[in-house]
């Protein structure tokens, strides 16, 4: 048997959905390092009266952000890919047809009904596990069905999945975000075939599933010399749906542990050995999706830093200055009970001027509205914290398993008046970090693949635990 190496060298692409990064990382044994080759912008672009990605821009970002990285450690192992989900690329003889459309576009507005009526919203449900949300893909592509571009496509590709063909020429789809779209089945782990037929869909539309942890090929040989990589690089499926590859360095305990990815959206949930398919769950809005080595992540998908940021935005657009510490400060400074609002409230969807709309809000619910940025910014944050306990707690009931422990990761970890708030009103203990939770999964599956080393999850998360100090926020009375 070949020795395993002692180290490895492995860099993540992680796009987001406002910014994207390359993060190349060291990998042993005990510890595992991360340093950020390159960081860049996600500008979605409005065109024709559609919300497009610019995913020229990230392709141009990723592949600087690997220049970089290479540049650094030219004995980089392997490559991998992570993105939000749902989205997807058209491509016909291997070129892609369009820009993707945004998920937050309101092409699909209509869309569920006509799915539901070629088959029931329950017997979806319980083919595929996945919460009914206009975003899903199988919405999307009904309405792509109804456009006629679906008549000239050859293939459809996930968003990590098209990044992974423009770096290696093979097209796959990888499980975790393929368990996304509301095309997968919970069962078997492949696409199914009865949702497929039902709304009309050719199966050869979709490549085939691949899971985390295989190899997917090696880097094309114009990319590699155009990043000015000398040795070769392999390209590594890992959960390519961000949240998959985030729980992996997530260090939960083995029982009573929920997490928070917190980031522009915020999922909270367990991770469990099999999906909850139940009436019940679809009631309470919870999705199942996979998770890496065969786990299931049972979550809900609801609001996260986006309503903040989009506040933020907002008030630059005015001519102030809107430091996030700053406003963190000026909420800190400001009483507790502030109006809570409803988070998940659609209006707080779309892009726009947050401020009213939360104004808006607490008018029509006899509520006095926050004025002044201190208390808007506090409200968001106590909102936010109590709809992030609430589903902790409904979450917990429906897996059978209460939580005892939150553990928070991504841009939410930073946020340390939510992560107490939070604490507080779950009265639970929260754990805050790794802030890169995303990009430590792609890593260590990487590495785990490459044989660096080995084990389960537990074993990659004793990895994270070596390496980081989460910060415990312990509840108060409220």
């Amino acid at each position: 048997m070949a020795q395993r190496s002692t180290a490895g060298h492995f860099a993540a692409i992680d796009l987001g959905a406002t910014s994207g990064r390359v993060i190349r990382g060291i990998v042993s044994r005990d510890r595992i390092e991360q340093v950020e080759a390159s960081r860049f912008a996600n500008r979605p672009v409005m065109l024709d009266g559609a919300l497009h990605w610019d995913v020229l821009s990230l392709w141009r970002g990723a592949v600087d952000g690997l220049s970089h990285a290479v540049r650094d450690a030219p004995q980089l192992r392997s490559v991998a890919v992570d993105t939000w989900g749902v989205d997807y690329g058209l491509l016909r003889g291997g070129r892609l047809l369009a820009n993707p459309v945004h998920y937050r576009d309101a092409r699909t507005a209509d869309e569920l009904e006509r799915v539901h009526a070629a088959m029931p919203e329950a017997e979806l449900y319980a083919r595929t596990g996945v919460e009914p949300l206009a975003i899903n893909t199988i919405y999307q592509l009904a309405a792509e069905a109804r456009s006629g571009l679906l008549d000239v496509a050859g293939t459809a590709l996930l968003t990590p999945d098209l990044f992974s063909y423009w770096l290696s020429g093979v097209a796959v789809a990888e499980q975790t975000i393929a368990s996304t779209t509301g095309l997968l089945s919970a069962v078997t782990g492949d696409w199914d075939d009865d949702v497929l037929a039902a709304l009309g869909l050719p199966r050869d539309l979709l490549a085939p599933i691949i899971r985390p942890g295989e190899r997917i090929g090696a880097l094309r040989s114009d990319v590699a010399a155009q990043i000015g990589a000398a040795n070769p690089i392999d390209v590594v499926a890992v959960g390519a749906h961000d949240t998959a590859s985030a729980v992996v360095a997530v260090p939960m305990p083995t029982t009573g542990g929920a997490f928070i990815s917190c980031g522009t959206w915020g999922l909270v949930g367990v991770e469990c050995r099999a999906p909850v398919l139940t009436p019940e769950a679809l009631a309470a809005g919870v999705t199942n999706e996979r998770g890496v080595d065969d786990r299931f992540l049972m979550m809900r998908n609801g609001m996260g830093l986006w309503i903040l940021s989009e506040t933020q935005r907002c008030w630059e657009q005015e001519g102030e200055s809107a430091d996030i510490r700053t406003l963190l400060a000026e909420a800190e400074a400001v009483p507790a009970d502030m109006p809570v609002f409803d988070v998940e409230d659609a209006r707080f969807q779309p892009p726009g001027d947050m401020p009213s709309r939360i104004a808006a809000w607490c008018a029509e619910h006899g509520l006095p509205a926050p004025v002044g940025r201190g208390a808007v910014v506090r409200s968001i944050i106590e909102s936010l914290a109590q709809a992030f306990a609430e589903a902790v707690a409904e979450i917990g009931a429906l897996s059978g398993e209460p939580a005892t422990q939150i553990n928070v990761v991504g841009g939410g970890s930073r946020n340390e008046l939510l992560c107490q708030r939070l604490a507080d009103r779950s009265q639970l203990p929260v754990l805050a970090g790794p802030v890169e939770a995303t990009g430590l999964g792609s890593l260590l599956v990487q590495a785990r693949t490459a044989g660096v080393v080995d084990g389960t999850i537990e074993d990659l998360r004793d990895i994270v635990i070596r390496t980081f100090s989460p910060r415990l926020f312990q509840p108060r009375s409220l």
